[in-house]
């Protein structure tokens, strides 16, 4: 049996990248036997290069692949191979959802919203490489008169001058369910849309918005409305924090039951909710209120109320607080929403068993995999368990050639942007 070792690094600055490493012969110089250097991308803005001995992708972050002799703990710069491997890193896809009030005292929020949707979001979410969706929950239309609202190009297809007669979709990028949204319904719409029970203007997602989520993405919601809370009496955060309290955690909980597979459960929940409301300013306004901090029960200038239902909801899940008056802010706003679309895109927790080089097979029995914390400390290794049903702490198992961290292995590493990680396993050359 022929020992060999995988080195994958996961850096701080992480980003969608496909990556073909080649690796010299051992005892002989490091040459690529696959021709020279090789590199390849996916997803948006994603690319790797590597050749020769130990190569890997560019600073911060992807891919790299040694191999070698020699027991645990593991010697990179000791790494030789005969042939090549290749892998997949990816960040897990975020579909963020917009819930827009259209009273008609939202004109002039909405003509900021429209602006800034573009200009300070989706550029930056779209120039990190993060595989988005943004879905909008609103009428579509002018924002002046009729309160609605018109996403462009680049986002959407259209230039919104003159605003079309229909949503302009952008299949992958873009959609919208227009529906009208009135001053306190924002929760029951979402609900009442999600699986078209009201349909949208134009027919064109007749399951509902539902349709356009995808299974395996993190889900954002961003709240924008100048008012609380009322409807249906299913939701009402009655305008103070204990009523805001209560909504939250019952809204959570309806969510959660609509759709565990896309929203997740009270022990892992996969969605975020932001919120741009008329609640009052921090200091400076530009700033967040962060879920460390109370709900406000102040309005800022055109605030009708405060919103501590929705606010709640963004306490809850983790997510960020603004004021909707504040115009001229807008820019710090959604670039501040932008950057935490960046900041909670976490790394899949599961990766491809390499492919055996040329006349070997890997002992798949072999595999265990070695976790280093970014920080600095001591190794520790994680075994290999029969299957998911058979996960604990510091475990992974492999299913269909894919390596899959237990839960709290995947916790652990996710939240530890700098972790390196080492796969090792063995090999044996195929009698032929």
């Amino acid at each position: 049996m022929r020992n060999r070792r995988l080195r994958l690094l996961l850096g701080a600055a992480l980003s969608p990248a496909l990556v073909l490493a080649g690796f010299g012969a051992c005892g002989s110089d490091a040459t690529d036997d696959g021709g020279g250097a090789a590199s390849a991308a996916s997803g948006t803005g994603a690319s790797g290069t590597a050749s020769g001995a130990g190569a890997s992708t560019g600073s911060g972050g992807g891919l790299d692949f040694d191999a070698g002799t020699g027991g645990a703990p593991v010697n990179p710069d000791a790494a030789c191979a005969s042939s090549s491997a290749e892998a997949t890193l990816t960040k897990k896809p975020i579909d963020i959802v917009f819930v827009v009030d259209n009273s008609g005292s939202m004109g002039d929020d909405i003509e900021f919203v429209q602006t800034n949707i573009n200009a300070n979001f989706a550029s930056i979410i779209d120039q990190s490489g993060i595989d988005y969706r943004v879905i909008v929950v609103a009428a579509h239309g002018a924002y002046e008169p009729g309160d609605s609202i018109c996403i462009a190009a680049p986002l959407s297809t259209t230039t919104c001058t003159p605003v079309p007669d229909a949503p302009g979709i952008n299949d992958p990028i873009f959609f919208q369910y227009s529906v009208e949204v009135a001053s306190h319904d924002s929760l029951c719409m979402l609900m009442d849309t999600f699986a078209g029970a009201v349909p949208d203007d134009f027919g064109l997602a007749q399951m509902g918005w539902s349709q356009w989520l995808r299974d395996d993405a993190f889900k954002m919601f961003v709240e924008i409305s100048d008012d609380g809370a009322n409807c249906q009496g299913l939701y009402n955060d009655g305008n103070n924090v204990a009523s805001g309290n209560a909504m939250a955690l019952q809204f959570d909980a309806d969510l959660l039951a609509l759709a565990p597979e896309q929203f997740g459960d009270l022990s892992e929940r996969n969605y975020i909710w932001h919120s741009i409301i008329g609640m009052s300013a921090n200091t400076p306004a530009s700033d967040a209120w962060l879920p460390a901090d109370p709900v406000q029960t102040g309005t800022c200038n055109s605030g009708v109320d405060p919103g501590t239902g929705y606010q709640a909801l963004s306490i809850l899940t983790g997510g960020l607080r603004f004021p909707l008056c504040e115009h001229a802010s807008y820019d710090a706003v959604f670039q501040a929403i932008a950057q935490g679309v960046i900041d909670g895109a976490k790394i899949e927790c599961d990766f491809p068993v390499p492919e055996a080089p040329a006349g070997e097979t890997i002992d798949i029995d072999s595999v265990t995999v070695q976790y280093t914390p970014g920080g600095g400390g001591n190794p520790e290794t994680y075994k290999q368990v029969a299957g998911p049903g058979f996960c604990e702490a510091g475990a992974f198992y492999i299913e269909n050639e894919t390596i899959v961290l237990c839960p709290e292995a995947c916790a652990v590493v996710q939240a530890d942007d700098e972790a390196k990680m080492l796969v090792l396993f063995d090999c044996e050359i195929d009698p032929t």
